[in-house]
């Protein structure tokens, strides 16, 4: 006798799986998961287009002429902001994917807020799902935070710069 297997009731674009795959193939989300340099090109040019934003606010506050290092720290620190804050939207938003892949009860909504529901997932699902956290999804999240790791020591060390010149 086969047994038969329950109908999947969540709605298609809010299955996990289909959030991962939305996030990896789209354009901003899919930084995260690519090599090294797929990584760090798109960071360092939005670190570098911030320049032209703090630029000028670090320029009215050091002249470049005579304090140039103090003028180029101080840009450098405002540069990060932007690229810290995408970052920042990278990390909730492969988080949020991930916790959801994490969970065996899988809340969803039918057609509006008004009808939440939890379905149970079934064994292979919710162990291939795990699979995806573990291999895909933790580390994008680890990368992610030695990049913020290693902002927050260019901070640091910007700071002391700063404090000493």
């Amino acid at each position: 006798m086969k047994r038969s297997t329950p109908r999947c009731p969540v709605p298609a674009e809010q299955l996990p799986i289909r959030e991962y795959e939305d996030m990896r193939d789209s354009w901003f989300y899919s930084w995260g998961a690519r090599d090294l340099r797929g990584y760090t090109v798109p960071v360092l040019v939005v670190w570098g287009l911030s320049w032209v934003v703090s630029g000028p606010i670090a320029a009215a506050s050091f002249s470049p002429h005579q304090f140039l290092i103090k003028f180029l720290v101080s840009a450098a620190l405002g540069a990060l902001v932007i690229p810290a804050l995408s970052l920042l939207q990278l990390y909730v938003g492969w988080s949020h994917v991930g916790n959801r892949l994490q969970v065996k009860d899988l809340p969803y909504e039918e057609s509006g807020w008004y009808d939440g529901q939890i379905w149970t997932k079934p064994d292979d699902v919710f162990k291939r799902d795990r699979l995806i956290v573990d291999y895909q999804v933790k580390p994008i999240l680890n990368r992610l935070r030695k990049t913020f790791g290693i902002m927050l020591g260019c901070l640091v060390a910007g700071v002391l710069e700063l404090s000493l010149f």
